[in-house]
């Protein structure tokens, strides 16, 4: 999307860990960085999107793991095979169906779409017609699906947000 992830910015990257490490004491999330960040997510996508409908959250729940819970990664096949072993998921058929094409096409046509839709960074969520991106949105998240009327953003302020004169430049 042409922008730079917050840890790839250096300023940001010492800041960025505090910040995660406060999240996760907060909601109770153990953490431990991964072997790299940033990393490639390519095939952990492609092998979510594989993964029967009805195993997905176990598999996200194990690759997150082996991200941030102190696993080896998940960027090679070994990882994401011994990360789904260790949550008692078969790897082979999961790890065969995101090299098809169709998982391909799949993962590219859902990211087009969310880029369509407006996405710019994960976490991003789509809810009742808003999207909400970052650990920071949840809460507002949270009050939109409970239907609290003060998360109905006025139409025309976005508009006239998305609008509105920049007097400031970078060279």
């Amino acid at each position: 999307n042409g922008t730079r992830g917050p840890a790839e910015v250096p300023r940001k990257r010492a800041y960025l860990m505090r910040d995660v490490a406060r999240s996760a004491a907060v909601l109770g999330v153990p953490l431990a960085p991964p072997p790299a960040h940033p990393f490639r997510p390519l095939l952990a996508l492609r092998v979510t999107l594989a993964a029967p409908a009805a195993e997905r959250v176990r598999v996200t729940t194990a690759l997150f793991a082996a991200a941030w819970g102190g696993g080896e990664g998940c960027e090679t096949e070994e990882a994401i095979a011994r990360a789904l072993e260790h949550a008692d998921i078969a790897p082979a058929p999961v790890l065969a169906g995101a090299k098809t094409d169709a998982i391909k096409a799949q993962l590219r046509d859902t990211t087009e779409g969310v880029l369509a839709r407006g996405a710019f960074g994960v976490p991003t969520i789509f809810a009742g017609g808003e999207m909400f991106f970052g650990l920071d949105s949840l809460p507002h998240l949270e009050r939109t699906l409970a239907g609290d009327p003060r998360m109905r953003i006025d139409p025309a302020l976005v508009r006239t947000w998305e609008t509105l004169a920049s007097t400031a430049t970078r060279r």
